[in-house]
């Protein structure tokens, strides 16, 4: 499933060749996706220029005059940028072409993403009105995470993967900062004491920005004619190495489910 810094890669990746371009086409040959795409989204984006291309938390803001387009990724999407006359493959179920002879192709075999019109501005869409902050950005600290965990018994790997605590900490992020900060991942999150947040709260921010970096040396990836994505080669610590030695202790790494997810740790390193 892509995660925040896949979204972001994908931001940079097509920002460049679409901002400032106008649309001439809308070609939708499948509009049924997690929601339906707008039925009218081709006369509403008919000449319109891109105003900028941003990201909230794992979600892409097209910025037209006149609204904004709100994409998600679901668990399989792809964006990436082609010729507009380049034959569709199966699921390439989106196509908005621009002036110039560029054409921005959305691509989703499980069709759980969206593409969906708001004339209103974008952070009072149900979608992302109660979004929590972004963890590179100024609102998102150790003491943030601390208040809104006071009380709470759950997990303190769901707690930060909850997008009302803060956006984009997805399943991988998670494992890995909380590896880095020294803390079980079942440990209940109001039984965490503030300096414990504190450096918590840096490794979110510590681990997504290095792989938003790893991902910028691939973005002509996004421009090929496969339609690679260009994500990054991760380099992880704990996830998906279950019974593999630990790089920092050497006792093996435990995998467990916590809500229905693989959930990775090392008993040595992490209490």
């Amino acid at each position: 499933m892509p995660e925040l810094p896949e979204v972001e890669t994908t931001r940079r990746g097509i920002a460049p060749h679409i901002t400032g371009r106008r649309i001439v086409d809308v070609r939708v040959r499948e509009p049924r996706l997690r929601w339906p795409v707008p039925p009218d989204l081709s006369a509403t984006l008919a000449a319109c220029a891109v105003l900028g291309v941003r990201r909230r938390g794992k979600y892409l803001l097209l910025d037209f005059e006149g609204g904004t387009l709100i994409a998600h990724l679901g668990m399989s999407g792809s964006f990436r940028i082609c010729e507009p006359n380049l034959p569709p493959r199966r699921h390439d179920h989106v196509d908005l072409v621009f002036e110039g002879g560029i054409c921005l192709r959305y691509h989703d075999p499980r069709r759980f993403g969206c593409l969906l019109w708001t004339a209103e501005p974008p952070a009072q869409h149900p979608l992302l009105a109660e979004l929590g902050p972004e963890p590179l950005e100024g609102g998102f600290d150790g003491a943030h995470l601390h208040r809104l965990a006071a009380g709470r018994n759950t997990a303190v790997k769901s707690f930060i993967m909850d997008s009302h605590v803060v956006v984009g900490v997805g399943n991988i992020y998670a494992n890995e900062a909380l590896f880095l900060a020294g803390i079980h991942p079942g440990r209940a999150a109001g039984k965490i004491g503030l300096a414990r947040y504190r450096n918590l709260a840096g490794r979110i921010s510590e681990v997504l920005a290095a792989s938003i970096e790893q991902g910028g040396t691939t973005l002509r990836d996004f421009v090929n004619e496969s339609g690679a994505p260009g994500y990054f080669k991760q380099v992880l610590r704990v996830y998906d190495r279950g019974g593999e030695p630990c790089l920092a202790c050497g006792v093996p790494i435990r995998c467990i489910r916590l809500g229905q997810r693989a959930t990775y740790y090392c008993p040595g390193c992490q209490h």
